[in-house]
């Protein structure tokens, strides 16, 4: 997996580039990330990369020149990639968007900042936006390290344990179960008897189910786009789960 990213802030991700997991792929080749300065493709003597908005209104917007520049420079390896702005109007990304991510080999990722980038760079050159959430950040380089993250954690080999991502919150639309290691007592709470007890089918069931409490009381939503098996949906009943699961549905599919 190839990350192309385009940033007027390389220096930024340095230390993430740098840290855990993201660090190990690096070294072992499993992914690469290209840092491109956007202000080295900048056509004037001040290297600038934005301008005011034609028409009036607050703020700067990121000119098409400089940008599209370094994009095709990012291209010029023969692959194009897919071209993703980082941007508050994109679709929010979510687990299923991240696992198709991961399919690609190449993914170009612009950092916009500012009021946003010239329309006429994103009608020519993206692919797509994406947007990490409905808030505003000073630019889009953070979003990027998210992208990078994500999509880095989902590749084949890349964490220590095999099932690690395909047992992880919203793998299956479901928020995971509460986690617990030693000490077996910590200020008056013990660790559930179930998890001590070496029975992997009732402790698959126990996680199962406390996932499931945990979707209810936190993200009910998320109902909506989950299904049970027909194993799954008679543990639910005779925990008497089912038919608030089904009010959730209801109440939000609308």
């Amino acid at each position: 997996m190839q990350f192309d990213i385009l940033t007027i802030f390389p220096d930024l991700f340095a230390s993430p580039l740098q840290e855990g997991i993201i660090r190990r792929a690096l070294q072992a080749g499993q992914i690469a990330v290209n840092l491109h300065n956007i202000r080295d493709f900048a056509q004037d003597k001040h290297s600038m990369t934005d301008d005011r908005p034609f028409g009036g209104g607050e703020g700067m917007v990121m000119k098409p020149e400089p940008i599209a520049a370094c994009c095709k420079a990012a291209q010029a390896d023969g692959s194009s990639g897919t071209v993703i702005l980082l941007s508050p109007r994109g679709k929010q990304l979510d687990q299923n968007r991240v696992e198709q991510l991961a399919g690609l080999k190449k993914i170009i990722l612009v950092c916009g900042r500012y009021e946003g980038v010239d329309e006429r760079f994103c009608r020519h050159y993206v692919d797509e936006e994406i947007s990490i959430g409905d808030y505003i950040l000073t630019g889009g380089e953070l979003a990027a390290m998210v992208i990078v993250d994500s999509v880095t954690r989902m590749l084949p080999g890349v964490l220590g344990c095999a099932d690690s991502a395909t047992n992880d919150t919203f793998s299956r639309g479901l928020l995971k179960h509460g986690q617990y290691t030693r000490p077996r007592e910590f200020e008056g709470l013990e660790v559930p008897e179930v998890l001590l007890g070496g029975d992997h089918g009732k402790i698959s069931t126990y996680r199962f189910l406390e996932s499931v409490r945990e979707t209810l009381k936190r993200r009910p939503q998320l109902f909506v786009a989950v299904e049970f098996s027909a194993a799954e949906i008679q543990i639910l009943k005779k925990a008497g789960l089912y038919q608030d699961i089904q009010t959730a549905v209801t109440v939000y599919a609308n």
